[in-house]
């Protein structure tokens, strides 16, 4: 039976479940994670460190560790109106998928060039690997999107890794990472390790980025101010599950799950002289024997017996959310968002 999805769906992840086989014990990563992306649609996961963000985004270019194992589930991309499932393809097939279809640029672009090959070299080579050995052609198109990112393509082209900063390592990481013209970008911590200002100048590189050549964005982080300037639609993930999916206005103005809610509240704000914030009590659970019921009410102030016994599942309220006790995040988020 031929796949089906919407023209203005690009990729649709459905109830992935991950493991990773350890010597402890099974680890059990991401469990029924479930989204779409659309076209020129920018996606945030946020959640703390070990909360499957990574994993989910890895999934989607099959480069999970070697002890790590999708136990169920389908990522289906749309190109052209071909649906074809990620997780099928044959191993010639991911070859020609990453780059070309989904590309992702990973964090820390200090360590994501050789040091002893020139830019240019990284450029043609990426090229070739995927059947474009027409140097000149790859050039043209390196120069204008060096130029896109607000790099001096002349310098930067023909210059060793070592001898540009940070932030020029990072804008041209994006640049490479669209040389293909990729219609999904995974970003991971596209900040990280850069200055305010730096920072600030990547946020405006990507939107420009985007806007010009209109592909879609996945990019993982807990920067909830960079979610808020970047993204169209966010999604929690806790303990490997999406518990919240909205759009970025719901999410940071009508959180529905006590975690968001959470989240948001310990962040300070400028236009409150208040100092309210406060922080979610204990930790991220043991994925080996995670807790029964929502994985979060151990650390939850809302939590009943009915959210120690049983899951809950992403229903629609005013969006998306797995909660037993919604109304009464609704009744507080006031204090707090």
């Amino acid at each position: 039976m031929a796949q089906q999805l919407p023209d203005d769906v690009v990729l649709s992840v459905e109830n992935v479940s991950i493991v990773y086989h350890t010597s402890r014990g099974d680890v059990r990563a991401t469990n029924n994670v479930s989204f779409q992306l659309r076209k020129g649609e920018a996606m945030a996961l946020i959640g703390e460190s070990g909360s499957g963000k990574t994993t989910v985004s890895l999934s989607l270019i099959r480069k999970l560790p070697k002890n790590a194992q999708v136990t169920e589930g389908r990522i289906l991309y749309n190109r052209d109106h071909k649906v074809r499932d990620v997780l099928k393809l044959s191993k010639g097939e991911m070859r020609s998928f990453r780059w070309a279809d989904c590309a992702m640029v990973f964090q820390g672009a200090q360590n994501a060039f050789n040091p002893v090959l020139k830019v240019r070299r990284q450029f043609e080579d990426t090229a070739r690997a995927h059947g474009w050995n027409d140097k000149e052609a790859v050039r043209k198109r390196a120069m204008r999107l060096l130029e896109l990112v607000r790099l001096d393509p002349d310098r930067v082209y023909d210059a060793y890794p070592h001898e540009l900063s940070g932030g020029m390592k990072q804008r041209t990481l994006l640049a490479l990472g669209v040389l293909l013209s990729p219609q999904v970008v995974i970003l991971d911590e596209p900040t990280t390790a850069l200055d305010i200002l730096t920072q600030r100048a990547i946020i405006d590189v990507l939107n420009n980025m985007q806007d010009e050549l209109g592909f879609s964005i996945i990019f993982i982080s807990h920067d909830l101010a960079l979610a808020a300037e970047m993204a169209d639609t966010v999604a929690t993930v806790y303990a490997g599950e999406i518990v919240e999916i909205g759009s970025v206005n719901e999410m940071f103005y009508r959180p529905l799950h006590p975690y968001t809610l959470g989240l948001l509240a310990s962040v300070p704000k400028l236009d409150n002289q208040e100092d309210n914030m406060m922080s979610i009590p204990g930790t991220p659970p043991n994925l080996i024997t995670p807790p029964s019921g929502c994985k979060f009410h151990p650390r939850c102030q809302f939590a009943t017996d009915k959210c120690h016994e049983d899951e809950p599942v992403l229903v629609e309220y005013e969006h998306l959310a797995a909660c037993w006790h919604t109304e009464r995040v609704i009744e507080t988020r006031g204090e707090y968002v």
